[in-house]
């Protein structure tokens, strides 16, 4: 299973999520690859904002190796799942994957909590660290919901 999480920048939600979503792979032994994106260039090439960091750091889990990246239209293709963290996330990656887009693949990551209800992960991103808290919170109860749905009970 190949998982890409997308947010704006690719330095505060989908980095969160790609290290939590990382981790509970790891302690459940899951073969799983998990990656982080941006629609936007913003921050290519930079480390997670320093709040993720800090905040994925108090619950033990360290996304500073992580480098914001832009997500491509190939991407489409190389992932099993694309997860928007936002209906604006999701209608970007429509736009930059063009033909490519498959809406089988591409899907709101809030929707494996809340089916048919298109919620967002709010972006904490100009505000204080709180925001990113509740931000880490919001997306480990949604990355729990994607192992729970995605692993195959045997």
């Amino acid at each position: 299973m190949k998982i890409l999480m997308v947010c704006l920048g690719n330095i505060c939600r989908s980095p969160l999520a790609e290290g939590i979503l990382q981790d509970k792979v790891k302690k459940r032994g899951l073969q799983w690859i998990v990656d982080s994106a941006g629609t936007e260039r913003y921050h290519i090439g930079e480390p997670p904002h320093p709040l993720s960091q800090k905040v994925a750091s108090q619950h033990g889990i360290d996304i500073s190796h992580q480098r914001a990246r832009r997500f491509k239209a190939a991407d489409i293709d190389q992932f099993d799942i694309v997860f928007a963290l936002a209906k604006d996330v999701l209608e970007e990656i429509k736009h930059l994957s063009a033909s490519r887009f498959n809406a089988h693949k591409v899907k709101l990551l809030m929707e494996e909590l809340y089916p048919g209800e298109e919620r967002d992960v709010p972006d904490p991103w100009y505000g204080p660290e709180p925001g990113y808290q509740d931000a880490y919170e919001i997306i480990e109860r949604a990355c729990e919901a994607v192992i729970q749905n995605y692993t195959i009970k045997v």
